[in-house]
C-alpha cells in the first residue's frame, strides 16, 4: 500500500501521454455495454486528437458475461475471487466474506501493476472492492451510478470517491456535490430509432432479459389467449432467454398470433424500431435504452434486484408519464392484458408517454463520462 500511494502528490499530463484506465465492471450486460462504451469513447476521442495511446483494461469476475464480451471487444479483462454479500443465506453470506481478503488482495496487486491513473466502477461483486482498494490507494475513482436509487455499495463508497456519474437525477442526493448528473451510455443507434405511427396492426416488444425472465415470461404465457381473443391482428416479438424458449415458442404457435420469440435479440435497436409498445423489467440499461429510442413501455421491475433499484427506476418514469408499472405481485394475465389494451386503444397516449420518456435521454453520456474521466485523470499519479 504504501508502495501505491508514494507518488500521489505528482500531478500527472495525459495530453500528449500514455492514459491508463482500470474498468471494475461485470456480471450482467447492464454493468459491462455502458462500460464498453465509454472506453470506446476514450479511445476514438484520443485517436482523432492524435492525442497518445489510450490503455484500458477491465477487472471482473470471469463467471459473467464479461468473460465473453470483453475480450470479443479488444481489451484485456483481469480476472479477480469476488462474491456477493446482499441478498444471501447466512451460510452463503459467511463463505463469501471469507473470499473478501483475496479480492483486496488480487486487487491491490492489480493496482501496483497496471499503475491506472483513474479507477472507474459500474457495479457487480468486484467493483466496491476494487474502488475501494484504488480510494485507499490515493488513485482517483469515477463510480458510474445508473440508477434512481444507489445500492448499498453505491452509497457506502460515496465517502471515498471522487465523482459519481449518474443516470437520474434523483440519485444526485446520494453524492451531494460529488455527483454529476452524465446519464447513461447507450448505443448511438437507440438514439436514431424514428417515431412510429401507431395504428393497428400493432406490434408489441417483450422483452424477459438476456437471461429471460420466468415469471414474465410464464405470466404472457397464460396471457396469450386472452390477446388472441381481445387483439386478434396483434404481433408480438419475444425475447425469452434460453430456459423458457421452447414453451413460450409453443404456446404461440398453439394460439395463432404473429409471432417472432427469440432466445436473444441481437438487433436490439431496429427491434425496438418496430415495437408500439414494451413489456419488459425496468433495469437502468433498459431504461436508458427505452428513453434513447423514446417508446412506451409497461415496466414489472424484478423485485430481487439489489436494494429494489429497478422499482426504483420504474417509479421515476411512471410518475413523469413515459411509462406504466406493474409489481411483480400483481402482475397477472388480466393485469398485464388490461394495460396492454387500453394503451394500444389510445395512440395519441403512447405517443405522448414516448415524448415524455425521450426527456430522460442524453445522447452524448459516453462522451460527457470520458469528459470526466479525462479532466480526473490530469491530476492523477504518472
Amino acid at each position: 500500500m504504501d508502495d501505491r500511494s508514494s507518488t500521489v502528490n505528482r500531478t500527472h499530463d495525459v495530453s500528449g501521454s500514455r492514459l491508463r484506465i482500470l474498468i471494475a465492471a461485470g456480471g450482467t450486460g447492464g454493468h459491462i455495454f455502458p462500460a464498453l462504451a465509454v472506453a470506446q469513447e476514450l479511445q476514438s476521442r484520443r485517436a482523432m486528437r492524435g492525442a497518445g495511446l489510450c490503455s484500458i483494461e477491465f477487472v471482473g469476475t470471469g463467471r459473467g458475461l464479461e468473460s465473453r464480451v470483453i475480450p470479443a471487444a479488444g481489451f484485456a479483462l483481469h480476472v479477480v475471487a469476488a462474491a456477493g454479500l446482499k441478498g444471501m443465506g447466512r451460510m452463503a453470506t459467511f463463505r463469501n466474506l471469507l473470499v473478501l481478503p483475496r479480492t483486496f488482495w488480487q486487487s491491490g496487486m492489480l493496482l501496483c501493476r497496471f499503475r491506472p491513473h483513474v479507477v472507474v466502477g459500474l457495479g457487480g461483486y468486484v467493483a466496491g472492492p476494487v474502488m475501494l482498494e484504488a480510494a485507499l490507494a490515493r488513485i482517483p475513482t469515477i463510480l458510474i451510478e445508473p440508477n434512481a436509487s444507489p445500492g448499498f455499495t453505491n452509497r457506502a463508497l460515496a465517502p471515498w470517491i471522487r465523482f459519481a456519474a449518474l443516470g437520474f437525477d434523483s440519485a444526485a442526493q446520494f453524492y451531494g456535490t460529488k455527483a454529476r448528473v452524465t446519464g447513461h451510455p447507450v448505443r448511438e443507434a437507440f438514439s436514431r430509432i424514428a417515431p412510429k405511427v401507431h395504428a393497428s396492426p400493432f406490434t408489441i416488444l417483450i422483452l424477459g432479459g438476456s437471461q429471460g425472465s420466468s415469471a414474465l415470461n410464464g405470466v404472457v404465457v397464460q396471457a396469450i389467449p386472452l390477446l388472441a381473443s381481445r387483439l386478434p391482428g396483434l404481433r408480438i416479438i419475444h425475447q425469452t432467454g434460453e430456459r423458457d424458449f421452447d414453451r413460450v415458442q409453443a404456446a404461440y404457435a398453439a394460439s395463432g398470433l404473429i409471432s417472432e420469440v427469440y432466445k436473444f435479440i441481437d438487433k436490439m435497436p431496429e427491434t425496438l424500431g418496430r415495437a408500439d409498445l414494451v413489456v419488459c423489467r425496468a433495469g437502468a440499461s433498459t431504461v436508458a435504452e427505452l428513453a434513447a429510442a423514446g417508446k412506451a413501455s409497461i415496466l414489472v421491475p424484478f423485485p430481487a434486484a439489489a436494494d429494489d433499484h429497478q422499482s426504483a427506476n420504474a417509479r421515476v418514469l411512471e410518475s413523469a408519464g413515459s411509462a406504466r408499472m406493474i409489481e411483480q405481485h400483481r402482475l397477472s394475465p388480466a393485469e398485464l392484458v388490461e394495460n396492454i389494451c387500453a394503451l394500444l386503444a389510445q395512440p395519441d397516449t403512447l405517443a405522448k408517454m414516448e415524448q415524455n420518456v425521450r426527456a430522460f435521454s442524453r445522447p452524448d453520456s459516453a462522451a460527457r463520462i470520458a469528459n470526466l474521466i479525462e479532466s480526473v485523470a490530469r491530476m492523477a499519479p504518472s
